[in-house]
């Protein structure tokens, strides 16, 4: 299981399914530059690869925040449902993890939808814990 960082438009496109999965509102038009701009923002889009297209993916950025300290947060990590139970999530969740404690950084966190309760398993059996709640509201 070989873990890729989309640095090409053409590494990008191939999480578009997978991202698309996780974030059904996205418009293809815009994922590129979408992408992008989360890129020079500090984000950083890793991928596992099956068959020319990701089959999994995450989404993630270093931040420094009062509640965590220096830590590494999780926007978005998905497994396309025909590839999942493979490992995938939990070999990307493990990068992510790494890259944390080899910098130094105080934590990894993220937020999980209510309903993705074989997600929250996963994160579970990775030494997460629940410690919040997250609130919107939409404007």
């Amino acid at each position: 299981m070989v873990i890729q960082t989309a640095n090409s438009d053409e590494d990008i496109l191939k999480c578009w399914d997978a991202l698309r999965v996780l974030r059904p509102h996205l418009i293809f038009e815009e994922f590129v530059p979408l992408i992008r701009e989360m890129q020079q923002a500090g984000a950083y889009l890793v991928f596992i690869e099956e068959n020319g297209k990701a089959v999994s993916a995450a989404v993630y950025r270093r931040q420094y925040s009062l509640f965590a300290g220096k830590h590494i947060y999780i926007d978005d990590l998905i497994t396309l449902p025909e590839a999942r139970g493979k490992g995938h999530a939990g070999a990307l969740l493990d990068r992510v993890i790494a890259i944390a404690q080899s910098e130094g950084l105080d934590r990894v966190t993220l937020d999980s939808g209510h309903q993705r309760s074989d997600a929250h398993r996963l994160y579970l059996n990775k030494g997460f814990q629940i410690s919040s709640h997250h609130f919107t509201r939409m404007l």
